[in-house]
């Protein structure tokens, strides 16, 4: 393994200020977070920012980033850079966009500068700091006595003496189609690569084959057809069809924020189904679907922007015939059907799951802390408020109860569920006083509102519309989505 950071031959006073060594060549540290990916970088910045710990940052990778390192070269965060990253450092420079298709949205960072981000991270604010260090390279086990870390260079493995708690920073890790292989059998005469490999083509097919109904996919598609693809050249296999969030809808302002959250419970109050709620969302512009003939049943809802909606339309080869089978020379055999391909088809496989769905446990377990989503999507805000929570509570059954895990987005019920959760949450870790000074000072906070916006006559008039529908509509969607409320229940957005 490579360690990077401060490593010491001997104890060093009350051990906090270095990852020293535990005899035997081990080492010794407050806290071993396995995965330097989003959710362990923001959890770890959080946790050093406000407590005085040392940290061992783990990772099979020989840099920070985690699948950030392996995505697509054309890809860019779907939502603010704002919203991404740690807490003490903003990604970025939080300016909004002047021209181009997204003028008057905030910046989204590009996977080239998102990795320069986490390296700065790392080797300035981290291990700078004296209080992190990074054994890259090296994959974490148990033998359930010993905490080991074994590097995948040398096969050497060494024993780490873990003072407080060991932190699962990759139970929520996703599945990219860069490490994933396409979920159907594939002749070996055809033409397949992964969507990552598209900008490195070097003789074009005459049809290519995306496959795939998420955000991946779509990128593809605007990817192709922004350099000049014509859209009958494009198969689109869409075995579900996909709810999405307005990307304009997604911003860091509490007015649009505020107003969002008011459209999403007045929505939810009258709606006679889940379908009619994500109408109704679609109505006023929260929502967006490509095909407006079809009711999706997907909706992991990332963001996407009106003026890639448009593109996407333009794609009219879709294959609604469920999931591929297989793949041979000149077919693609599906669920419920038999596809023809021109013998040179390229396959673009946009496949993989993306989000993962493990059982939800509490954050906080007797022996490792299992970083999970909180309030609604976000990972880093979620990961930063664990290590928040982490550094200034005593009890687990308290950080627990601030803290509980939510599901992740699949489709409507799942969708409805989240909001119900992520919500809940909010008003349980909202009326701490000190988290939510800290919330509201956060950038990753999607829905924070600095105390110099509070006053202001729109935010104000946002909240009050939020706060009138909120319990409302909280209800209903529960109802919907069979999950239950505690009781007393506070309207409160």
């Amino acid at each position: 393994m490579t360690v990077s950071g401060p490593v010491t031959p001997k104890a060093l006073g009350d051990g906090r200020r270095g990852c020293e060594t535990a005899g035997m060549g081990g080492l010794d540290t407050d806290y071993l977070v396995v995965g330097a990916g989003a959710m362990g970088m923001a959890f770890t910045d959080a946790l050093i920012d406000h407590a005085d710990v040392h940290v061992t940052l783990v990772d099979r990778r020989h840099s920070p980033g985690g699948h950030w390192l392996d995505a697509y070269s054309f890809v860019q965060l779907h939502q603010a850079s704002l919203f991404y990253g740690v807490a003490s450092t903003v990604l970025g420079t939080g300016a909004v966009q002047q021209d181009g298709p997204e003028a008057g949205l905030q910046e989204r960072a590009r996977r080239s500068e998102i990795q320069a981000y986490y390296d700065g991270i790392l080797y300035r604010r981290f291990l700078g700091s004296g209080r992190v260090s990074f054994l890259s390279g090296s994959e974490y086990h148990t033998d359930g006595r010993s905490h080991l870390v074994t590097s995948r260079v040398s096969g050497g493995t060494v024993p780490v003496e873990v003072r407080k708690r060991v932190v699962d920073a990759t139970y929520l890790s996703p599945a990219i189609p860069a490490t994933t292989p396409p979920p159907f059998d594939v002749d070996d005469r055809v033409r397949l690569v992964p969507v990552g490999r598209l900008a490195d083509l070097a003789d074009p097919p005459s049809s290519y084959v995306i496959v795939g109904s998420g955000k991946t996919a779509t990128d593809a598609i605007v990817w192709l057809l922004s350099n000049g693809v014509d859209p009958d050249r494009i198969v689109w296999v869409r075995p579900r069809e996909p709810w999405m969030l307005n990307r304009a809808a997604v911003q860091p302002d509490p007015v649009v924020t505020l107003e969002v959250a008011a459209d999403t419970m007045a929505a939810a109050a009258v709606a006679e189904s889940l379908d009619d709620l994500f109408l109704r969302l679609e109505a006023t512009g929260v929502m967006l679907r490509i095909d407006s003939r079809v009711v999706p049943t997907m909706a992991k809802t990332p963001t996407l922007g009106t003026w890639e909606l448009e593109l996407l339309r333009t794609v009219e080869n879709v294959v609604r015939l469920g999931h591929i089978r297989r793949i041979a020379a000149g077919e693609m055999v599906l669920d419920d059907g038999v596809v023809s391909l021109p013998t040179d088809a390229l396959v673009v496989h946009c496949a993989a799951a993306g989000l993962q769905y493990p059982a939800l446990v509490p954050i906080w377990g007797s022996d490792v802390i299992r970083l999970q989503t909180i309030r609604v999507g976000f990972p880093c805000f979620n990961a930063a408020l664990a290590g928040y929570v982490e550094a200034t509570r005593d009890d687990d059954r308290e950080r627990n109860r601030l803290c509980p895990p939510n599901t992740l987005p699949d489709n409507p019920a799942s969708w409805a569920r989240m909001q119900v959760r992520g919500t809940i949450a909010a008003q349980t870790f909202g009326a701490e006083p000190d988290i939510s000074v800290w919330a509201n000072g956060c950038a990753l906070n999607p829905a924070r509102v600095q105390p110099s916006q509070r006053d202001k006559p729109p935010v104000r008039a946002a909240a009050a519309r939020a706060a009138e529908h909120t319990e409302a509509g909280l209800a209903r969607m529960a109802e919907l989505a069979d999950e239950s409320l505690p009781a007393p229940f506070r309207g409160q957005p």
